[in-house]
């Protein structure tokens, strides 16, 4: 896969992160759109704000001594630090969360249409309580996404919204912020009766509307004899990690996600359901586990995804039981969740050397090896 592309005027070396994947490529045409039109309309960029850029191409490409950005991704935010010094660019960047105030000296805002609408609600909304009046906002992606809906829900959430034609696949849509603000959208929420949990969900994380099947299949086969570390792995909103809590006491949970929202739904649900019990929850937004040395697991709990982005990949897996195995202790146990398709014991066989099936139905199974 080729690792340098010219974007503004400009040669650039790009990787993806972690940079061991390099079967994938940093950058994509949606980036390329999004920087000529800038270049084009002679757009002021030194008041700019980034939105999900994937690995830095959008910073790197921008050349602003200034930027501001924000992402829900651990992984986006490590790949876009690391290409900015690998192509030894000058630019200071302050990143964003979308739980917190965003400054109000925004003069331009560039976008790449993320995956989940929810998402790109939220985005959309926390813009419309930032921004000023005739404020400009380009929205990126490929042009097969960017249909009358989303162009619609640009339109209901910023004001006007005009899409452009479709350049090597993708599509720009330019707003203009009416000045209009919007309100929050409330959290989604639902309770699991059957365990007495109670889980709010953020946009951007999976199973936003109930429990999924994976996780309810592995809520049933949660071990209750550990009073050491357990690692919740890809968290999500934390279900498994709450449910680990119940049935040991005397345990410390270790969440962990590489996106924010995630790991910030959890800490929300272990609050609503562990109340007073905060020593006993650690979160972290992280790449997997890299960094974290000073874990000693008895038990990681993992429903790994298959995709990182638009990118149908398996290198998320690989680094996720690399890291298991890395944390736990001799005797520690890997409980897996996954669709029987991805053929997830093949890989659990070559990391720890064995792997046995826990339970299994048509669609998921659960996989256990241990350290």
């Amino acid at each position: 896969m080729p690792l340098e592309t010219e974007l503004a005027g400009q040669q650039l070396t790009l990787k993806r992160y972690p940079v061991t994947n390099n079967n994938l490529q940093a950058w994509d045409a949606a980036d390329h759109h999004l920087l000529k039109v800038v270049n084009e309309a002679h757009l002021n960029t030194q008041h700019c704000l980034l939105i999900n850029d994937s690995f830095g191409a959008l910073a790197c490409g921008l050349n602003a001594t200034r930027v501001l950005a924000h992402t829900d991704s651990k992984v986006a935010q490590l790949g876009c630090q690391k290409n900015i010094a690998l192509n030894g660019i000058d630019t200071s960047i302050t990143w964003i969360h979308l739980q917190q105030e965003w400054p109000k000296d925004i003069d331009l805002v560039l976008m790449k249409l993320p995956r989940n609408l929810n998402q790109l609600d939220s985005q959309l909304i926390k813009l419309s309580q930032t921004l000023t009046k005739g404020t400009r906002i380009l929205i990126a992606g490929k042009a097969k996404n960017i249909n009358r809906n989303i162009v619609e829900r640009c339109a209901k959430h910023i004001g006007q919204a005009t899409p452009s034609l479709a350049w090597k696949n993708t599509r720009v849509i330019d707003c203009i912020f009416d000045g209009k603000v919007r309100p929050t959208t409330p959290l989604r929420s639902w309770p699991i009766p059957e365990y007495n949990l109670n889980i709010d969900n953020l946009p951007n994380v999976f199973a936003g509307n109930s429990l999924d099947i994976g996780a309810r299949l592995m809520l049933q086969h949660i071990p209750n004899n550990i009073s050491g570390d357990i690692v919740d792995l890809g968290c999500g909103n934390g279900v498994l990690g709450l449910r680990a809590a119940q049935l040991n006491s005397k345990a410390q949970i270790h969440f962990v996600d590489e996106s924010k929202a995630a790991v910030d739904s959890a800490f929300r649900n272990w609050q609503n359901n562990f109340s007073g019990q905060d020593n006993r929850a650690s979160f972290h937004w992280n790449d997997c586990l890299s960094g974290l040395t000073q874990l000693g697991a008895e038990l990681v709990l993992c429903n790994p995804p298959f995709h990182q982005g638009d990118a149908l990949t398996d290198h998320i897996a690989w680094q996720m039981l690399n890291d298991a195995k890395r944390v736990l202790k001799p005797g520690g146990i890997l409980l897996l969740v996954g669709n029987r398709h991805l053929g997830y014991h093949i890989k659990m066989q070559r990391v720890f050397g064995e792997v046995s099936t826990i339970a299994s139905d048509p669609k998921f199974v659960i996989l256990q090896s241990k350290k």
